[in-house]
């Protein structure tokens, strides 16, 4: 495990609106967790090996999947596009342009479909599927887990 990777989690998370970030490469576990007390942050590193695969589970993508009506919890008729990264979720390209989609639009394969910012790198994240948007299930401006569910995408 590159130790300037390390330092690069830690900064993430200490500059981020994320309380903690876990990270599994090789067999070693990364978990940085920012724990306030007296109105003071501090970031503790730890390094964990884990033997069993890890399964991540996102607090926000759990509680946001029961908020969602019957009629749109995901099913074998509609697609998830997962965010491949964890980061900062975006709509536009920029605070004042125009959202990338809309719930109600057409995608094709390769359209643009938000941004992701990680170490303040912009990741387009694209659709895989022909379809229509069901759900944005991602707030703008808000922290994303890797995996979390963003788009739910109604194949044509």
């Amino acid at each position: 495990m590159d130790l300037n990777l390390i330092r690069k989690l830690v900064k993430i998370v200490d500059t981020s609106g994320i309380t903690d970030l876990e990270i599994e490469e090789d067999g070693i576990k990364i978990k940085v967790a920012k724990k306030s007390k007296n109105s003071q942050s501090t970031v503790l590193p730890q390094t964990v090996i884990q033997t069993e695969p890890a399964v991540f589970t996102s607090p926000s993508a759990t509680a946001e999947k029961e908020k969602l009506p019957a009629a749109v919890i995901p099913s074998e008729n509609l697609h998830e596009i997962k965010s491949p990264i964890v980061g900062t979720f975006y709509r536009a390209p920029a605070p004042d342009a125009d959202a990338y989609i809309q719930v109600g639009d057409s995608v094709s394969s390769g359209t643009v479909l938000c941004i992701i910012e990680a170490m303040k790198l912009m990741n387009e994240i694209e659709c895989d599927i022909n379809g229509k948007v069901v759900k944005i299930l991602a707030e703008n401006g808000q922290p994303v887990e890797y995996n979390q569910p963003l788009f739910l995408i109604e194949p044509s």
